[in-house]
């Protein structure tokens, strides 16, 4: 059995519905397609395990305040972006 390495990719099929998949083509071209999903995947995990932070933070100490909710943004965010999402702009 070959040892895989850092970057060895693997061909996958993935069902989507057609008009979504016409909206990413028409974004990023046929080259680009899989970065972008790629890229998609890894930010979704990645809020995935957020979320589980928060729900396991919550089941010990209860719910997160709005205060410590604000210092996560700044800290995940910085200052400009917080201003940003409290206004609906993200």
């Amino acid at each position: 059995m070959k040892p895989t390495r850092a970057g060895t990719t693997e061909n996958i099929s993935v069902s989507m519905p057609a008009e979504l998949v016409s909206e990413l083509r028409a974004r990023t071209g046929r080259r680009g397609l899989s970065s972008y999903i790629t890229e998609a995947v890894r930010h979704q995990l990645a809020m995935d395990g957020l979320a589980e932070i928060v729900a396991s933070h919550e089941e010990e100490h209860g719910a997160l305040t709005e205060q410590e909710i604000e210092t996560a943004r700044r800290e995940l965010f910085g200052e400009q972006d917080t201003r940003n999402i409290a206004r609906g702009a993200a």
